[in-house]
């Protein structure tokens, strides 16, 4: 392995890395209070005895679930072994409840199992050699290869997940309308299933019981059986399984998913149907609309989870098959709304449902659906995307807006404008509002003096202390994960050497200042005033993409020269002198490596 000797000093440490140690510093001890006031010895949440419904799973793993990534990025040594406790604590204690069977959901939709399994993604990059997670990972995957007989989920003859609500135990046609869809104050927001029913012209009516009856009726109908658009966030699963293993079934597997739903868009006329029936036919059971299945494009929040899982499942099927043309998929989704836009003063709102009145409920798409696109290609007209996006928004895309929703994202625009050498102050903004999230929930822990057994289901979530989002913009060169179950797709990762685990090494900090399809351009500093730092730097999060040259500069006996280093490899190491920083211009081929969660040693 090249190894590059970083040994510039610095006059003064960059306050980007001061901040960025001190936030990483700030949350490996933020993890303490959580743990003391929310769990039990055991590692049990502090909950009720006993938990109906099949609604938690995935908020209970959501409370913690960018913990092993935190230590994937450089936490303390102790929080990958305590996110390893609390979920197999969080499993244990939902198997308790019945949503769990053989430690993985009895069956629900991948909208919020995708949510909750991001957690479990996250040990391939803290811990892959952790046997137990790779006995589950090819267990948990073979539950849609038709390999456990009691989960026949996959149809490998139609290409189909065979129920919106699937899992351990097997499609679950049981759920979906299993009884009357009354009115409710929370589901409220996200409109009606259907708008076609008679006698249901608004949410309102829903409070009349015979109503409610014919709602869920006609979604035990509709939605009950056959594949759903959320379920293309099943592939993250499978690829995880081929990250640890790597084993080509796998990587078949999501090539012949992800391409039968291709096919059916073709068929489409290029639109991402949300449903197909059990004889594999879209709309089978919508009167032939491609609209209607669950968590789809009408209910409950249309393109939000169609684009995500569209992102998903193309970013997945590029990554293991090097293959950009997938990314068409989301593309042309996001082309979709946004031809089908309107323009008011000067804001682009566009449509993100359809249902049997055509499209409706219109507001500004996210940034992260483009910005998430365009990491993956890097192409000119991804980029464009987005600026059109900047030149209709009446927002200021260089502010930092101190706020945080749970899917630690939203910061996508200053960042993007920071990528494109507009926005210098970015660095130290984003982890200024990152320390302030901390210390806000820290502050929200302490005063909590409510009774545990009254807890709604989200309430640690929003009391979580771990806010990874700068760090994996600042550090990885990389958007937020898409939350619905996506894998992290980052331009680069680190390892500390000497202690041979993941993540940076103790007081390095690093900033990717530059994204090009070709080129990445990372700073280094050692903030340590004493200690030489070994990091080693690696292309891709999982060695998908190469490194080849590096350029940087270097102090001779003489002067500062400009130096080249062939690498040629997946990765390369850099020693960084105490109190020194290096900038270094590295010439990346991306996507030609097969991906793996392997370790470079």
């Amino acid at each position: 392995m090249e190894t590059i000797c970083a040994n510039i000093p610095f006059k003064v440490p960059p306050g980007w890395a001061i901040w960025e140690r001190s936030l990483i510093d700030v949350m490996s001890q933020s993890i303490h209070p959580f743990l003391e006031k929310y769990t039990d010895a055991d590692g049990s949440l502090i909950f009720r005895d006993d938990f109906g419904g099949i609604d938690g799973l995935d908020d209970a793993y959501e409370s913690l679930y960018n913990w092993p990534l935190f230590y994937d990025l450089g936490g303390d040594d102790d929080v990958l072994p305590l996110a390893f406790k609390e979920w197999n604590a969080i499993t244990r204690q939902f198997t308790k409840y019945g949503q769990v069977y053989n430690e993985f959901e009895q069956g629900y939709d991948w909208f919020h199992q995708g949510e909750g399994y991001l957690y479990f993604y996250f040990f391939g990059l803290a811990g892959p050699t952790i046997n137990l997670n790779i006995e589950r990972a090819k267990r948990f995957a073979g539950l849609y290869m038709n390999e456990d007989p009691n989960a026949p989920n996959y149809d490998d003859k139609l290409k189909i997940i065979r129920c919106a609500h699937n899992g351990s135990r097997g499609p679950a046609f049981h759920q979906i309308g299993a009884g009357p869809y009354g009115y409710s104050e929370g589901m409220k927001p996200y409109g009606l299933p259907f708008y076609d029913i008679p006698g249901i012209e608004t949410y309102e009516d829903l409070k009349i019981p015979e109503n409610a009856r014919k709602m869920g009726q006609a979604m035990k109908e509709r939605m009950g059986r056959g594949d759903a658009v959320a379920n293309l966030a099943v592939t993250s699963l499978i690829a995880n399984a081929y990250l640890y293993t790597g084993d080509e079934k796998y990587k078949r597997w999501v090539k012949e998913y992800v391409d039968a739903w291709i096919e059916r868009t073709r068929q489409n006329n290029g639109i991402l149907p949300d449903n197909v029936g059990l004889s594999g036919k879209i709309g089978e059971y919508m009167d032939g609309n491609w609209w209607g299945g669950n968590y789809g494009w009408t209910w409950p929040h249309g393109f939000y989870n169609v684009g995500m899982a569209a992102l998903i499942a193309a970013q997945n099927a590029m990554l293991l098959y090097q293959d950009a043309s997938y990314l068409d998929l989301p593309r042309s989704q996001i082309d979709l709304v946004m031809s089908e836009g309107i323009v008011e003063n000067n804001i682009l709102l566009v449509p993100y449902k359809y249902g049997s009145q055509g499209w409706f409920e219109y507001r500004p798409l996210a940034p992260h659906y483009p910005v998430s696109l365009w990491n993956m290609s890097m192409a000119e007209g991804d980029f464009q995307r987005i600026q059109k996006l900047r030149e209709l928004s009446n927002e200021d895309w260089k502010e930092v807006r101190y706020f945080r929703n749970k899917h630690d994202d939203g910061h996508e625009p200053p960042w993007f404008c920071f990528l494109c050498g507009e926005n210098p102050s970015y660095p130290e903004e984003i982890l200024k509002e990152s320390h302030a999230q901390v210390y806000r929930r820290l502050e929200m822990i302490r005063e909590d003096k409510q009774d545990p057994k009254t807890y709604n289901v989200h309430h640690w979530q929003q009391r979580n202390p771990v806010i990874t989002e700068a760090l994996i913009q600042l550090t990885l060169g990389a958007p937020q994960v898409v939350y619905n179950g996506g894998l992290l797709m980052a331009r680069v990762r680190y390892f500390d050497f000497k202690r041979k685990r993941p993540g940076l090494p103790k007081d390095v900090a690093a900033l990717v200042e530059k994204l090009e399809a070709e080129k990445t351009v990372l700073q280094l500093v050692n903030l340590s005033p004493v200690e030489y730092r070994d990091v080693i730097v690696q292309a891709g999060t999982f060695g998908e993409h190469q490194f080849t040259q590096v350029k940087y500069r270097a102090q001779t006996a003489e002067r500062v020269e400009d130096k080249i280093a062939e690498v040629n490899n997946k990765c390369f190491c850099v020693q960084i002198a105490p109190g020194a920083q290096i900038t270094l211009d590295i010439g990346t081929e991306r996507f030609v490596n097969n991906p793996t969660y392997a370790l470079p040693w």
